[in-house]
């Protein structure tokens, strides 16, 4: 079947269909082509709607609704940030998300987004790196070695051809994870005792922690002339990574300055620092890097635009591969007015049992 034959079903990708869906795909390919769909949409950027995400802040953590729209579909992500989570053996962020009609409002797809979210977290941190990074970029050093750190060495490698490893972590035991689970594929990895000895010779250094607090995680004096720095984990107020001076040094990229001000690496900053926008980049409307000395600093907060972008791809693969549960998700009468009508056909048909 199709999967627009039912009215009153939604295509569900449940999380081991997504699974199941990344790896008929293929890891690498399915960045490849997530990460094409996304900037994809970076270049119509101008054509959707934006608004920072509506938050919900505690003290224990955050819980997010990411909207957006290009005038034909309507996409969200329902997204938390709990650090301490994982003390309880839940995960630290988990996601769904929902593409819709924009013409008559019907859901188009309700899918797990917690496994889709690091998929288009990586891919997105790739694209950047594709315009910013220098040219042949082969080594990064990754600080933080949690859920998120197997995918952006899997993006980068597959799109930049990163495949020189250093890799960070205060637990070691999260690197000793990365390392094993990154065997293999092609990576000569170095597990280090320090950032300082990670950053070591990196052309890109990526931060994605995970505590929310303020928090210097790269210092000043860890930054040399000419890297990249794909800062993933400042994604919230109160929240961040890099040291105030490292700013002051970098050239600094955004996805959506209104969002990114307030969570991002640049709330340590004046609310008038110059910022650029990485889709003026990537359309070729603003200059990324300008020489191989130059600090580059993709400040990522991650926004709704890439969801959107992470759901469209993902509803296109499962039209293609036939790889999704039917949902029983809209009420569906004979006549369209009698929603009433429904209620007590379905009384009879249970009285009658």
């Amino acid at each position: 079947m199709t999967i627009d034959q039912k009215l009153n079903v939604v295509p569900f990708i449940s999380v081991d269909h997504m699974m199941k869906l990344v790896l008929k795909v293929g890891i690498d390919t399915f960045l490849i082509e997530l990460a094409a769909t996304i900037e994809e949409d970076f270049r119509r950027w101008p054509a959707f709607d934006k608004t920072p995400r509506v938050a919900s802040h505690s003290h224990e953590g955050v819980i997010e609704l990411m909207p957006t729209s290009d005038g034909t579909l309507y996409g969200f992500k329902y997204v938390n940030g709990h650090p301490k989570n994982t003390r309880q053996g839940r995960q630290t962020v988990t996601a769904f998300g929902v593409l819709s009609d924009v013409g008559n409002g019907y859901p188009m797809l309700l899918s797990e987004m917690t496994i889709l979210t690091a998929l288009r977290t990586a891919a997105t941190s790739a694209v950047a790196a594709k315009f910013l990074a220098r040219s042949g970029s082969r080594t990064m050093a990754i600080i933080g070695n949690g859920a998120q750190s197997e995918f952006q060495a899997r993006a980068f490698k597959a799109l930049l051809g990163t495949d020189k490893l250093r890799l960070f972590d205060i637990d070691p035991s999260a690197t000793r994870k990365c390392a094993r689970n990154l065997e293999g594929l092609g990576f000569t990895i170095v597990e280090c005792g320090s950032v300082e000895e990670a950053v070591e010779g990196a052309d890109i250094v990526t931060t994605v922690t995970a505590d929310k607090q303020y928090a210097t995680i790269l210092s000043d004096n860890h930054v040399g002339p000419g890297v990249h720095i794909n800062a993933v984990g400042g994604d919230c107020p109160g929240k961040t990574e890099l040291g105030k001076d490292i700013l002051l040094r970098s050239d600094i990229f955004v996805e959506y300055p209104p969002q990114t001000r307030i969570e991002g690496e640049i709330q340590q900053l004046p609310s008038d620092h110059a910022v650029t926008e990485v889709w003026q980049v990537i359309t070729g409307e603003a200059v990324g890097r300008r020489n191989d000395g130059q600090i580059t600093l993709f400040d990522s907060v991650g926004f709704a635009i890439e969801d959107f972008s992470a759901l469209r791809y993902v509803r296109a693969k499962i039209a293609e591969l036939n790889m999704f549960e039917e949902l029983d998700l809209l009420a569906d009468p004979d006549d369209p007015r009698d929603l009433y009508g429904m209620l007590l056909r379905c009384e009879k048909k249970l009285s009658a049992v």
